[in-house]
């Protein structure tokens, strides 16, 4: 049987993976959120939907459709990550579950607090942790399990993803908003790193700007450096010269792992997994949510011990830096 999905944050980047993912698991669209009218990509999906730019107006519509017989099933959420809390606290009270854009929440705590409103209302909380569905992840964590216990694979990973000027303006450039790029644009890898390799050990941050972080992971069977940027200067020449804007690398052992091939590709498949019984709870998102708080409290160290290559780059300035 079809369900109900409202929609917090449709004018989004990544709202209108959200809204295929509803369409192709067979279910429905039936009101949409944003601040922000340029949704037409909604047309693309459900044209049908109710659209509101005003929270209040929302949230009396969803209590107007309950009273009316109409069910809320799921609300999905796609707004800025430091809304992501108050939001999913909207749609557990609304009687819904919920299916969460990473990250989760940007601090543990919050978890603890969630975990409370999911037993009183008796929903749950799914996060998209969409790299966990990945074949060829799925693949090197089974690969991992049957190495000798005390392994410890040398890992490095590097993923570079431009931005422009905008980024700065936007409350993606806002380190309370976003959390940062550790958090932003790095805490899908991290959840990936310790599903494959096991509890972080030690935690080491390097460096960590503005639009550059790196450091260093322990987990039980995995020693990792780790550069992040959105930097378009900071990509290996080769790839610039493709006309490519972003690189993604993880190097295990001296062997590349290729993941690129249908990386923005699962979110039917997260939704498919959550609507089957299978999709990812608040319990499961708490490491790596652990990971990216301690790296953006964490003091840099500097190129100090065992870092990755990258992070021997020049630093830039902000661009709006006087």
């Amino acid at each position: 049987m079809s369900k109900n999905f409202a929609l917090i944050g449709a004018a989004g980047y990544i709202a209108p993976r959200h809204m295929k993912a509803i369409k192709e698991t067979n279910n429905r669209l039936i009101a949409a959120l944003d601040n922000t009218d340029s949704v037409g990509i909604i047309d693309s999906y459900f044209p049908g939907a109710d659209f509101f730019v005003e929270y209040e107006r929302f949230d009396r519509h969803l209590e107007k459709l309950k009273r009316g017989g109409t069910s809320l099933d799921y609300v999905s959420i796609c707004s800025p990550n430091y809304l992501h809390d108050a939001h999913i606290r909207f749609g557990l009270r609304h009687g819904a579950d919920v299916i969460c854009e990473k990250p989760l929440v940007l601090n543990p705590w919050n978890i603890d607090a969630l975990e409370e409103i999911t037993r009183e209302t008796g929903k749950e909380v799914y996060n998209i942790l969409q790299l966990r569905l990945h074949p060829s992840v799925i693949e090197l964590r089974e690969k991992v399990q049957q190495a000798p216990k005390d392994k410890k694979f040398d890992v490095d990973l590097t993923y570079q993803t431009s931005r422009g000027h905008w980024y700065y303006t936007s409350w993606k450039g806002d380190l309370s908003k976003s959390g940062g790029i550790a958090t932003n644009i790095g805490v899908h890898f991290y959840d990936m790193l310790q599903w494959i390799f096991g509890d972080v050990q030690e935690n080491i941050v390097h460096i960590h700007t503005h639009d550059r972080a790196a450091g260093f992971l322990e987990f039980e069977n995995a020693r990792v450096r780790w550069f992040l940027s959105i930097n378009y200067d900071t990509i290996p020449e080769k790839v610039r010269d493709s006309g490519a804007r972003t690189f993604r690398s993880i190097n295990i052992e001296g062997e590349e792992f290729e993941f690129s091939g249908g990386f923005t590709d699962l979110h039917t498949t997260s939704y498919q997994a959550v609507l089957d019984g299978n999709g990812f709870p608040l319990t499961t998102a708490r490491k790596a949510i652990e990971i990216v708080h301690n790296i953006r409290h964490k003091a840099p160290v500097g190129l100090k011990g065992d870092y990755h290559p990258l992070a021997k780059l020049p630093l830039t300035r902000h661009p709006f830096e006087l």
